[in-house]
């Protein structure tokens, strides 16, 4: 059988990426994602299930056993089959070369930082450039090799982050233009006349994996990068955390917002609580304070003044 479109992915951002595809660009003719086991042995972020999709849209869903596509089913799939172009999109994990091979057009990926491929290869892009401070995010849409995030480059979109953006509204962001991209990039296929740019003139540089204990918050650090932080791992990730340190009770704090770096606050110690209004703690940071407007304590009891977060 011939497989003109496939799209592979694992997150809700795929499932909208398919819908979107299906509904308004071209048909996608399969969904390569992996089982409920394989989600379960691994942390993914909006991760979901899409399975559903070939009830409610017609288009069949393989469920590998693989998250690296090396299990026999997967392996059969691509040997009996011929494929044209793919599209990945919320997938996490690098397409091997032995499934890459059989895409006659390729397989596109995106891949973002604040400059150019190969410059911010490799783990959670979006996640970093909200916690680095990064002012806009360069969205690639690039034709994968055996290599992470090569400079391959059909078309890039960029937007911009705002010190007002979490990593949920730039997701929003990113979605929009990853949209735009695949438009583009399935309207040059269907004139077969998909092209990449490989002259970068950048260097390489490296994002590293996060883990949900690199959300720790440290109070004495700067307020602007708390709060970077807090909305960059806000939902759907884990969220940034301290410690109430009378109990060790932990603290998650999904949302907060620098208050005033002005007021003398010195009579009171980094990451104490100063006030609480209408249950928004506010506490104080080495260099100003920060107010917190949503969190959660693992024991359920309300921060309150004098409490100190470590």
């Amino acid at each position: 059988m011939r497989y003109a479109l496939t799209v592979f992915g694992v997150k809700d951002s795929s499932e909208d990426m398919i819908r979107f595809l299906h509904s308004r660009v071209h048909p996608v003719d399969l969904v390569i994602s992996v089982s409920d086991k394989v989600r379960g042995k691994n942390s993914i972020a909006g991760g979901t299930g899409l399975k559903k999709l070939e009830k409610e849209l017609g288009i069949p869903v393989h469920e590998a056993d693989s998250y690296f596509l090396t299990d026999d089913a997967t392996r059969a799939l691509m040997d009996d089959n011929e494929f044209d172009l793919g599209i990945c999109m919320g997938w996490q994990r690098l397409i091997p070369p032995e499934v890459l091979e059989h895409f006659k057009t390729g397989v596109f990926g995106y891949h973002g930082n604040a400059g150019y491929l190969p410059f911010g290869r490799g783990r959670s892009p979006l996640n970093w450039s909200v916690i680095l401070g990064d002012t806009r995010f360069n969205l690639n849409l690039f034709r994968y090799d055996e290599k992470p995030d090569s400079p391959n480059v059909f078309a890039t979109e960029t937007f911009e982050l705002t010190p007002f953006d979490d990593i949920r509204t730039a997701q929003y962001k990113n979605q929009l233009m990853s949209r735009r991209l695949a438009g583009k990039l399935v309207r040059a296929w269907e004139k077969g006349e998909v092209s990449v740019d490989t002259d970068s003139k950048d260097f390489d540089s490296w994002y590293e994996k996060r883990t949900p204990e690199d959300g720790k918050i440290d109070f004495k650090g700067r307020t602007r990068d708390i709060y970077n932080l807090i909305r960059g791992v806000t939902r759907p990730f884990p969220g940034a955390f301290c410690e109430r340190s009378s109990d060790g009770v932990r603290i998650t704090i999904w949302e907060a917002r620098p208050f005033d770096q002005i007021i003398d606050f010195s009579d009171y110690r980094p990451g104490e609580v100063v006030e609480v209004f209408e249950g928004r703690p506010l506490v104080r940071t080495v260099d100003g304070s920060l107010i917190i407007n949503k969190y959660e304590s693992a024991d359920d009891a309300p921060l309150k003044p004098g409490d100190i977060l470590s």
